[in-house]
């Protein structure tokens, strides 16, 4: 028996393969790829025909520019001829020729300067331009003729009119220009009677042949066949892109002309429809890729936020200057490591404490009502700006130290622009109150270090200063002594002793004087100024210096200004000074000078209206240079015993008075040394400040008295 036969159920449509699916993915990657590529080709090749179409519609600009300017100097060039033709043919003894010469150059920009010369070629009559400098004043025209030589020569064998080749002209002030010059030779019979030369200038002739809307836009300039630029025009230079050149034939001579467009190269969008065209395909371009994207820019965005945030944290926690933020009514909502270092207490014992009444626990119980108030003071002093400069206050650590810190208070303002608080940045200043105290102390030792020197300076300089005087004093008492014990001898010894004894009197008011202005010297006080004669101030120190010129037999001359200048200085330490310095001269020619020239000079010049001039010339051997070095530093003598402060006291004195005080060795065959100083004079102007001449210095008239000012039984005379 058949059995019958059942279909088969159908099977399920089998899973696409993999490849399938990779094959899928691979081409919608090829689709949009080409359509990618597609719509970058598109975009390039519209890009580039318009840069070309640009380019080429800039390029036939520049040309027909070229062109236009080439044609109007050739214009230019045969007008000038024109006029110069009609001055030709003047003869040169016509007395109107320079006049019609000076109104050609009027008329005529380029020319430059117009020269009639005779077959020789001699310059017989010139003119220049009116609006350019004249030529050939640096240089004679001698000597820039070689062109203008062959050029006529040239123009004479031609018979006609010839252009020179361009040479350079300088100018007065480092300028100059280049030039070319026109000979026109004049003929009658076939003779040749002079020549006409013109002088055209390169610049001018551009300047008179381009037109004032191509110079906003363009480089013209004449070129030589290297490129050498001999004259340009033009309101801006020429970008190197659109060059268009020309030559402008000229009789025997041809300029290359070359004109430069100040445009670069096209922009990238040069008009609309190309903007519009690239804009859809960019803006397609710009979907296609965000869409792409979008979900890796999620993915970074979060990423990002996640490493600010453990940025921040790792910063914050590595700051050692503490951080603070509390919120509107004062609690505390954050605290950096650094502040928890600070005060002593961890994050969990500070957030939230600070709200009325509990006070935070880094306040100080003796301080806390005064914070509280400063508390609900702080928008008012927030709007004073008090806060934006910091304030000092104390903090308590856990163990109860209280110390001094710095607080930097700003709003703490959030995305909204929302005030939720205030951020504070917290300085620990103990330490530097502590070098603050240090640095105090050693303030106080340096001062009293300071007042112990000052009291040794005073203690030198009056030691050093007091000598003379005090030897002058000891002089005059033992020569009173020795004038008493010959009274009965002499009739005139009464009144020498008298003398004697007036010297020493004023010799105590000096030495007095000294102790005072060596005690404001000290003190560096402004010291009293006085209007004195230059002889006075020398007459005052004459008889000291006399009395140590007698005992090593020197000679004192003076060479005084006359009227003598009067100065406004300290009388008394100027004295000192003059002491000093002579001293020193005396006893430099002491030693090593023959007696016959051991002559010290003191000369008084007013050196110009503000100014007078002392020196002190000696005849002794000079200074060495390695004394020279050394010779004002306080303390360095040259002698046992000398204590080293003269010439430092000297120049001090001098520089105080507003001088400058020198030396020079040798002064004169080898030998000698000038020292030199200034002191201000007492009216500027010149002529006594007092309306009359000071009185000169007195002469000696003493029968007895010697060649170095002395009388014989050695008391000084005035």
């Amino acid at each position: 028996m058949d059995v019958p036969q059942h279909p088969a159920p159908a099977a399920p449509p089998p899973a696409p393969p993999v490849a399938a699916t990779g094959w899928r993915r691979w081409r919608r990657a090829l689709l949009w790829g080409a359509l990618v590529a597609l719509l970058l080709v598109a975009q390039t090749l519209l890009v580039l025909l318009t840069l070309s179409y640009e380019a080429s519609k800039a390029q036939e600009q520049v040309e027909l520019a070229a062109a236009e300017v080439a044609v109007r100097a050739k214009q230019l060039a045969g007008r000038d001829l024109q006029g110069l033709q009609s001055l030709l043919w003047q003869s040169q003894q016509d007395p109107r020729w320079r006049d019609d010469a000076s109104e050609l150059l009027r008329r005529t920009r380029p020319l430059l300067r117009l020269e009639l010369r005779d077959a020789q070629r001699e310059i017989q009559d010139s003119a220049n331009s009116p609006y350019s400098a004249p030529l050939f004043v640096q240089i004679p025209r001698e000597q820039l003729q070689l062109e203008t030589d062959l050029a006529c020569t040239a123009a004479l064998r031609h018979g006609s009119q010839i252009y020179s080749r361009s040479y350079f002209v300088p100018l007065p002030g480092g300028d100059g220009q280049e030039v070319l010059d026109l000979c026109l030779p004049q003929l009658r019979a076939g003779e040749l009677q002079h020549f006409l030369v013109a002088t055209v200038g390169l610049r001018q002739l551009l300047e008179s042949s381009v037109p004032p809307e191509l110079l906003r836009g363009y480089e013209i300039s004449f070129v030589e066949g290297d490129g050498t630029r001999l004259a340009r025009v033009g309101l801006s230079r020429g970008a190197g892109v659109y060059i268009a050149e020309r030559v402008v034939d000229l009789p025997g001579q041809a300029l290359q002309l070359r004109v430069d467009s100040a445009s670069g190269q096209p922009k990238l969008i040069p008009n609309l429809a190309t903007a519009l065209v690239m804009g859809l395909s960019l803006a397609l371009f710009a979907v296609v890729l965000l869409l792409a994207r979008d979900g890796r820019r999620r993915a970074f965005a979060e990423h990002a936020l996640a490493e600010s945030l453990s940025f921040r944290q790792a910063m914050e926690n590595s700051l050692i200057t503490g951080l603070r933020a509390r919120d509107m009514e004062g609690r505390i909502t954050y605290v950096n490591p650094a502040f928890c270092k600070l005060v002593g207490f961890e994050r969990e014992e500070l957030l939230g404490r600070g709200a009325p009444p509990q006070a935070p626990p880094y306040w100080p119980p003796e301080h806390v009502d005064e914070y509280w108030r400063r508390h609900g003071s702080r928008v008012e002093r927030w709007e004073a700006g008090q806060e934006r400069q910091g304030f000092e206050t104390v903090f308590m650590r856990r163990s109860g130290e209280r110390f001094p810190v710095m607080i930097y208070e700003a709003p703490l303002v959030s995305a909204q622009g929302q005030q939720t608080g205030w951020m504070s940045a917290v300085l620990d200043v103990s330490g530097q109150r502590k070098m603050e105290e240090l640095s105090r102390q050693q303030q106080e030792r340096l001062q009293a270090t300071a007042r112990l020197a000052t009291v040794g300076e005073m203690a030198s300089l009056l030691s050093h200063e007091l000598n003379q005087p005090l030897a002058a004093i000891a002089s005059y008492a033992t020569a009173s002594l020795n004038l008493m014990t010959r009274e009965a001898e002499d009739p005139q010894t009464p009144a020498m002793v008298r003398q004697a004894v007036t010297r020493i009197a004023e010799q105590a008011e000096r030495a007095g004087r000294v102790i005072k202005s060596v005690h404001d010297f000290v003190r560096r006080r402004e010291q009293a100024r006085e209007a004195v004669g230059a002889d006075q101030v020398l007459e005052a120190v004459l008889p000291l210096v006399r009395l140590q010129a007698r005992k090593s037999g020197a000679r004192i001359d003076l060479d005084i200004e006359q009227p003598p200048p009067r100065l406004r200085c300290d009388r008394t330490m100027v004295e000192q000074v003059l002491l000093n310095l002579t001293r020193n001269g005396i006893q430099a020619m002491d030693p090593a000078t023959p007696l016959a020239e051991r002559v010290l000079v003191l000369r008084v010049r007013r050196a110009g209206p503000r100014w007078v001039s002392f020196a002190i010339i000696d005849r002794g051997p000079g200074i060495a240079p390695g004394v020279a070095k050394q010779l004002f530093t306080p303390f360095f003598t040259t002698r046992s015993e000398g204590m080293g402060l003269g010439l430092s006291l000297c120049r001090t004195v001098v520089e105080q008075h507003g001088g400058a005080m020198d030396f020079s060795s040798p002064v004169a065959e080898g030998r000698g040394t000038e020292f030199r100083f200034t002191l201000p004079a007492d009216n500027p102007a010149g002529g006594a400040a007092t309306g009359r001449a000071p009185d000169p210095i007195p002469q000696e008239t003493d029968p007895h008295a010697t060649d170095n000012g002395q009388a014989a039984d050695g008391v000084p005379r005035r």
